[in-house]
């Protein structure tokens, strides 16, 4: 099977059971390429979207401001070619409050307050929930997401009787499926930001706006407001005290990484960041695909407090 983008997905998890029937209706898997009829020829069949979501914030010198919203969308991109399932538009900005930076620097980071990521959420997802969604999917490509999110995904849940899930097809401290894939060693953390990982993502997205010129290979470092008895190594909010990290603070991203950079990015490459999105989309439409199984019924779908 090759999809429009090129990408041969043969080997890869997809649909057997009337496949190709149903993948013709399609011209597109995002939601707003289509019409609603196509939506209720889609909801005939399947009750599952994608919602990519992610951020909009700096990433060091080299890489674009839409680098986390750039894996949110791959991977959702990616997902619904592999098994034919619809997903949204991004919901590009997040919850980004560490990396605004002192007022009048030009950092460019967009971000949302907490209250407002969550309405933002509760309101996609009762959207689509109202039309006849039942499986509501967020693939996340922004780590301080999750700080904030687990409230609205319990009150759609209880509300709605929906399948909720929030994916983080992402790698920070946690290596998971991408093991072997990088090559920095762990004290120049691979997964961190605009470090090895998201480098070679950018890159296998768009080389263009990858500025390789730029990049350069940073470390983390304690805050000035913390004495030298504790240590930082990555952008975790938590800090190393006598080798354990028990202790978290509040920190904005510019106290502990002056250039945004968390790592060494200059072992990037294409083909890395190719390999990663495979492997991080695989594995997710797998996971879906096992979700579809699984019995759903919604109790409250109309969304009458949409004028609130």
């Amino acid at each position: 099977m090759i999809a429009d983008n090129g990408r041969d997905y043969r080997d890869l998890p997809h649909l057997t059971v009337g496949d190709e029937d149903f993948r013709a209706k399609f011209l597109s898997w995002d939601i707003g390429n289509l019409s609603f009829v196509d939506v209720q020829e889609y909801l005939k069949v399947k009750d599952l979207v994608l919602v990519p979501i992610a951020s909009f914030e700096q990433h060091g010198p080299h890489l674009p401001i839409y680098t986390d919203t750039i894996t949110a969308v791959e991977i959702s991109q990616r997902v619904a070619e592999m098994i034919g399932v619809l997903h949204t538009p991004p919901l590009w900005a997040g919850y980004s409050p560490q990396h605004m930076h002192e007022p009048g620097q030009g950092r460019g980071t967009i971000t949302l307050r907490s209250t407002t990521l969550l309405a933002v959420m509760y309101d996609v997802a009762r959207s689509l929930i109202h039309h006849g969604f039942n499986r509501i999917v967020f693939i996340n490509g922004h780590g301080s997401n999750v700080k904030v999110v687990d409230p609205v995904l319990r009150q759609l849940r209880y509300e709605t009787g929906a399948l909720i899930s929030f994916v983080k097809p992402y790698m920070e401290n946690y290596v998971g499926i991408l093991t072997g894939l990088m090559e920095n060693p762990p004290e120049e953390t691979p997964g961190w930001h605009a470090s090895e990982l998201e480098t070679s993502q950018d890159m296998a997205w768009n080389e263009k706006y990858v500025r390789m010129d730029r990049a350069g290979f940073t470390k983390a470092h304690i805050p000035d407001f913390l004495p030298r008895t504790f240590a930082k190594k990555d952008g975790m909010p938590d800090v190393e005290f006598e080798g354990y990290k028990y202790f978290t603070f509040p920190m904005d991203h510019h106290e502990f990484i002056e250039s945004g950079v968390i790592g060494n990015p200059l072992r990037a490459t294409k083909e890395k960041g190719e390999e990663a999105f495979n492997r991080l989309s695989t594995h997710t439409a797998k996971g879906i695909l096992e979700l579809l199984k699984i019995p759903v019924e919604v109790h409250d779908r109309a969304f009458i407090e949409r004028v609130r």
